[in-house]
């Protein structure tokens, strides 16, 4: 584009690009809350530049000998179609405050640095863009899709207070350093308000207080850092409100969130803590082959097996499992058992009803072998009604003149423990209802030695 047919602006604008200078055309006394895109409804629009004369100073312009060129342009109105498709252009481009009448096309770009802040769009398609520093985005609003797929940013990418009314599309974007969407609103009802599956960030992915509305997908993300949705609110009923499966990260943190409206999908993720209190959950959470180190904030266990019951694929021993490590790792061995203990039971719930049966016998006994001290107490209760019966109704020899003396207590042992004999039980002979007392006594030293062994057996080979 010829010098002569540009509009004085734009002629300013070209001038102050060459010299890397600022172009601020707003007003000298902004309105209160006039600083962002999402705030400025209430706006005058800005003087009118053409996108094609903006696209002809980035791609054709020259420069002048011992400058560092910079495009720097604050509150205008970007007029027609900006397209920097395949550009590579080495100079920052800094556009803040603008508003642009058509989509800003920046698919395969490269650029230095690109900053949109505070400025207000159709929509923005940059798949496979390039950037050597930083992409800034917060405080835009963008009321059509933003589409940035399979882009590369080797700083950052910050997207604070970002207010999205489609789409947000960030899969396999790689980000060296952090990914900020602190107190963005993405607004997507029925569809994915974030879609940033196999994204790679490498330090930090700031979701605190995001406000989506719509699906918030992290599937087979790769996070150096933590992944944080502090003070977040998600939500897509009758839908996957987050889904994070197959993840890797540091940390993921939920704290102070709003209870999730809508299912989650943690299975097959990997961190080394999660941090959320258990009534962030929603009735609907995958949780097979999800690994973690620790849980906070720090809960009995009773406050975290409901969660397990939620899991549409039913009972997953590896779910319990985990949970049971975790707590083991910060040395809780009684709320590992505990957990064990409703694995089994959840379980039970699975079988055939005479399985059922055999298991709510282990339960009730011994607890499959991670409530030892029942069997303590089942084998004393027993030990004493035997001691008492007997020691009132002594049975008769078997054979005349032979045998220890009697001794109710060991008699009662003699029946109750079936490897040990102390020769009580051979050498007397009860009869009536004390006979029917000794069969009850020896059936039940049998069921008790054989739960015991098999839920001890049980314990050992989950430690």
């Amino acid at each position: 584009m010829e010098t002569a047919d540009l509009t004085p602006l734009e002629s300013r604008i070209r001038y102050a690009f060459q010299r890397g200078e600022p172009v601020d055309v707003r007003p000298e006394h902004p309105s209160p809350g006039a600083t962002s895109g999402a705030d400025r409804s209430g706006d005058a629009p800005g003087p009118s530049v053409r996108a094609a004369a903006l696209r002809s100073l980035l791609l054709s312009s020259p420069v002048e000998g011992g400058e560092i060129p910079a495009l720097r342009l604050s509150g205008v109105t970007v007029a027609g179609r900006l397209d920097l498709a395949y550009a590579e252009i080495p100079y920052q481009v800094e556009l803040r405050n603008c508003d642009f009448d058509m989509p800003v096309e920046l698919s395969a770009a490269r650029l230095r640095q690109l900053d949109l802040r505070g400025s207000r769009l159709p929509s923005l398609t940059a798949t496979g863009l390039r950037i050597e520093g930083d992409l800034l985005l917060a405080d835009c609003r963008v009321s059509g899709p933003v589409q940035l797929a399979y882009a590369r940013v080797e700083g950052n990418i910050s997207a604070a207070r970002l207010w999205a009314e489609s789409e947000v599309h960030l899969e396999a974007v790689q980000v060296s350093c952090a990914l900020d969407l602190e107190d963005a609103r993405l607004h997507n009802p029925g569809g994915h308000a974030l879609n940033a599956a196999s994204i790679n960030v490498g330090t930090v992915l700031n979701a605190g207080g995001l406000d989506a509305e719509g699906k918030v997908r992290l599937t087979g993300a790769r996070v150096g850092g933590w992944i944080s949705f502090i003070e977040a609110r998600l939500r897509n009923p009758g839908g996957v409100a987050l889904g994070l499966s197959s993840c890797e990260a540091r940390q993921l943190t939920l704290r102070d969130a709003v209870p999730i409206e809508g299912d989650v999908r943690l299975h097959y993720s990997t961190f080394k803590a999660i941090e959320a209190d258990p009534a962030v959950w929603p009735s609907s959470v995958r949780l097979d082959g999800l690994v973690y180190e620790s849980l906070s904030p720090r809960l009995p266990a009773a406050r975290r097996l409901p969660l397990l019951e939620r899991d549409p694929d039913g009972f997953v021993p590896h779910s319990y499992d985990q949970l049971a490590h975790s707590y083991r790792g910060a040395g809780e061995d009684g709320e590992a058992r505990t957990v064990l203990l409703a694995a089994q039971r959840r379980h039970r719930r699975t079988m055939a009803w005479p399985t059922r049966m055999w298991g709510h016998v282990q339960d009730v006994t011994v607890g499959y072998g991670f409530r030892p001290a029942r069997a303590v107490t089942w084998l004393l209760a027993l030990m004493l009604v035997g001691s008492l019966a007997y020691g009132l109704h002594e049975p008769q020899r078997a054979e005349a003149g032979k045998g220890p003396d009697f001794n109710a207590l060991v008699y009662a042992a003699d029946l109750l423990l079936p490897v040990v004999d102390f020769g009580q039980e051979k050498a007397f002979t009860p009869t009536g209802v004390h006979q029917w007392l000794a069969y009850l006594l020896i059936a039940a030293g049998w069921v008790f030695a054989t739960t015991a062994a098999a839920g001890v057996t049980r314990s050992l080979k989950r430690q």
